[in-house]
Order: C-alpha cells, then sequence, then structure tokens
C-alpha cells in the first residue's frame, strides 16, 4: 500500500497508464504485481510504504524507470 503524504508523484503499473499521487491518495497494491512509483517531474514526493506479512512473500527490486518512459509523464499530465 502506497500512501502519499506530501509533493505530487506517480504510481504505474506494468502495462497500465500512470496515476498521479497528491496527498492522501492511497493505492492498494496486490502481491505480484509488477509496478514503479516516484516523484512527478516537477516536484517532490513523500510517501508511506505499507507491506503486509504474507507466506512466501518477497519484494523484487526490478529495473529501473527509464529516462525515455519517465519523459512521457510531462506529456501525458
Amino acid at each position: 500500500m502506497l500512501i502519499c503524504i506530501g509533493g505530487r508523484g506517480f504510481y504505474q503499473e506494468w502495462g497500465k497508464e500512470a496515476v498521479e499521487m497528491t496527498s492522501g491518495k492511497v493505492i492498494n497494491i496486490p502481491a505480484e504485481v509488477k509496478h514503479w512509483h516516484g516523484a512527478a517531474p516537477d516536484s517532490w514526493f513523500a510517501h508511506l510504504a505499507i507491506e503486509v506479512p504474507g507466506d512466501n512473500a518477497s519484494n523484487e527490486w526490478l529495473e529501473p524507470v527509464s529516462n525515455e518512459e519517465y519523459a512521457k509523464l510531462e506529456v501525458r499530465m
């Protein structure tokens, strides 16, 4: 679960459009969902990340978001 507590950011699941995050926005992320989250190009972003323990669950850091993909946010938003 992600909770935006300040600034402006984005959350994006693999293959889907980015979702804007501003203060108070909560995103529930089911297990095994590939995603990224971070600050908007023109803002800082503060968030809480809460993980609910599960059996045989793990956190896996994947490849970074490319500059090309990140730059697309400016065009859409």
